[in-house]
């Protein structure tokens, strides 16, 4: 179905202005003087696509005075669903994107997105530093990784099936978290604390085809972070927003007003409880189900507001350090999949990263999504979104003009809105060769326990 059809029903905005009319009658009407008006009113405005009819898109579209068209018409953006991606950059469609089309998604960000392709990058960038003798791979007695420890130990089932055996023998009393690697919102996930609970994983875990990238029946298996931070003693996680507009050179932006999202139920780490996915999951999908689920806050925060509680209850110090820890992990995680990553100059991506911050203050990197959720479940939601789009749009689309991928300079400070530069490799080269050796603002003071902070060792630095 055409792309470009009337979609003020369900934005609730006025009728389209009458160019927009007559761009949809121009197959009917055969009027040559209409044709070329339209054409003339068209000239030089961005022409753009959707197939995720979100309210939150189509307003920031309108407000720049764009033109809607449908998909088999010109186009200059076309915001995408990850499955429309995958056929327009498929090697049988051999669809060929000019320079004045960008898109929202890069041909294979699920380098990133899949949660096994995303652990198997990062073990595979860990790797590498160790081989070139990088302090940033340096281990601790027990052989963990000092820095580079953000990712919950993870299995892909059924492929590692007997290595998970292996790790769960040496604490069977551990619980772990399996999720399917290729869906959102929740879906399929459930934990497990016994090794009967997924025997039914074994069965041909060493034959080749279940080790297929591929395969919708591959689950990644990881430890549960069973020592959530607690906030009213329920269990939260952080939404934050992360835009990408180039691989390589790596530049990335942090959104400021991302939020944490609390589950309904207060938290217990009773195996009892273990089947309750109100106690365990933060997806909104699922939380909104709950009988305690609040339609007005919808179970969220502001970032700002958890820094708020964090200074007033932990200390400034070490709230600091927690969010520059982040940083840290988004950055490394982005440069993790850079090498891999496709980097046409025709997309850009905006990411939303699920971080999990335990009850010593570390964060853990639990997934990436393609596509963050554009639905709004309460009013400020949509608020923060429709922000999120207008600032992404603004760096994405210069001046909202039409895009020209040619263009590669960094778009100047004043138009970032929300977002503040998180990397930017170009001028981390500039700055000298040394950088990655820099120690962070208060790492030496460190949260007890942590054996690199609490010797005073400087934790390494690459944004900023």
């Amino acid at each position: 179905m055409p792309l470009g059809r009337d979609t003020q029903a369900s934005t609730g905005q006025p009728p389209e202005p009458p160019q927009l009319i007559t761009k949809h009658c121009k197959v009917v009407i055969s009027n040559r003087s209409f044709s070329e008006n339209d054409e003339r009113i068209m000239a030089g405005k961005v022409k753009w696509v959707t197939d995720i009819e979100k309210s939150v898109l189509i307003n920031n579209f309108e407000k720049r005075g764009w033109i809607q068209v449908a998909e088999n018409e010109d186009w200059n953006f076309y915001w995408m669903s990850v499955q429309t991606i995958r056929n327009v950059f498929s090697v049988e469609t051999g669809y060929r994107l000019s320079d004045d089309q960008i898109v929202n998604h890069f041909p294979n960000h699920y380098e990133l997105t899949r949660k096994d392709l995303m652990v198997k990058n990062i073990k595979r960038y860990r790797k590498e530093l160790e081989k070139e003798g990088s302090p940033l791979a340096e281990k601790d007695e027990n052989g963990k990784y000092i820095y580079l420890d953000f990712v919950p130990v993870t299995f892909m089932l059924p492929a590692d099936y007997n290595l998970f055996v292996e790790e769960f023998r040496k604490n069977p009393s551990s619980t772990w978290i399996m999720k399917p690697c290729g869906k959102a919102q929740g879906k399929g996930i459930f934990l497990i604390n016994k090794l009967s609970q997924i025997k039914k994983w074994s069965r041909d875990s060493k034959t080749s085809s279940f080790v297929s990238q591929s395969s919708k029946e591959a689950y990644v298996i990881s430890l549960y972070i069973n020592n959530p931070l607690l906030i009213g003693g329920k269990k939260f996680d952080l939404r934050l927003y992360v835009l990408v507009s180039t691989y390589r050179p790596l530049r990335c932006y942090m959104y400021k007003l991302g939020f944490c999202r609390f589950c309904t139920v207060k938290y217990t780490p009773s195996t009892s409880e273990l089947d309750n996915m109100f106690v365990h999951l933060t997806n909104v999908a699922i939380q909104k189900h709950g009988d305690d689920y609040n339609h007005i806050h919808g179970g969220k925060w502001t970032v700002s507001n958890l820094r708020l509680y964090l200074e007033s209850t932990r200390g400034k110090e070490v709230t600091n350090k927690l969010f520059d820890e982040i940083h840290w992990i988004i950055v490394q995680s982005l440069k993790a999949v850079a090498p891999v990553m496709n980097n046409d100059k025709h997309c850009f991506e905006c990411y939303g990263y699920d971080i999990i911050i335990d009850d010593k203050l570390k964060p853990w990197l639990i997934e990436v999504n393609a596509s963050p959720s554009l639905t709004s479940s309460t009013a400020n939601d949509r608020i923060l979104k429709y922000n999120l789009i207008n600032d992404t749009l603004n760096i994405a689309v210069p001046n909202g003009e039409i895009p020209d991928c040619k263009w590669n300079k960094s778009p100047p400070k004043e138009v970032l809105g929300n977002y503040e530069v998180l990397y930017d490799e170009e001028m981390a080269q500039s700055d000298g060769p040394d950088r990655d050796l820099r120690s962070r603002p208060g790492q030496s003071t460190g949260v007890k326990g942590n054996r690199a902070r609490d010797s005073g060792k400087p934790v390494l630095t690459t944004w900023k």
